[in-house]
């Protein structure tokens, strides 16, 4: 039967796990990359990607943590294909009403610091984003990334200290992770 759609139990499920987990990929996203319109682009295919392999998914462990996983090597990969050299200039689009909040406290703060990732490096981003951001353990990071726990601790430190150099004197009002 060509253009019906089957309904399973598998989809209802997949449906459910997308709406409970679908913002917080998109924050995670946005936390990686910087940029509105491609973190919605990331969640999404990370969200196509995690239901064309559901029965697998639904069989592991941590589905949030596979998730995650999924997302950063998506974010990896599109970074690496650089399909497009164009990027819009900080500040001249304003963000959406209703944007998520991805860090409480100084709104200057929080501007300064998503600006000082957006120098980092993607994997050096990814990093100290799933680290300290999402508050994962050095294995799991490692676990996400596809690295050994110690290049995740040696990349961290070196990440910290490269946000720390790009931050300067505002480094200390973050306090330290």
């Amino acid at each position: 039967m060509i253009g019906t759609t089957r309904r399973t139990a598998d989809d209802g499920e997949f449906e459910a796990f997308a709406h409970a987990r679908g913002q917080h990929l998109f924050r995670t996203a946005l936390l990686l990359c910087g940029d509105w319109h491609l973190a919605e682009d990331l969640a999404q295919t990370t969200l196509a990607k995690l239901y064309a392999a559901w029965p697998k998914v639904r069989r592991a462990e941590n589905r949030e943590a596979y998730a995650r996983g999924v997302l950063v090597r998506t974010h990896l990969s599109h970074r690496r294909l650089r399909r497009s050299g164009e990027r819009p200039a900080p500040g001249d689009l304003p963000e959406p009403p209703g944007s998520p909040d991805p860090a409480a406290g100084d709104p200057a703060l929080r501007v300064t610091l998503l600006a000082a990732l957006a120098d980092l490096s993607p994997r050096d981003r990814a990093v100290l984003v799933l680290r300290y951001w999402e508050d994962r353990s050095v294995e799991e990071t490692a676990a996400e990334l596809g690295v050994s726990p110690g290049a995740v601790r040696s990349q961290a430190l070196r990440a910290l200290g490269r946000l720390r150099g790009v931050l300067g004197p505002q480094a200390a009002e973050l306090g330290s992770p």
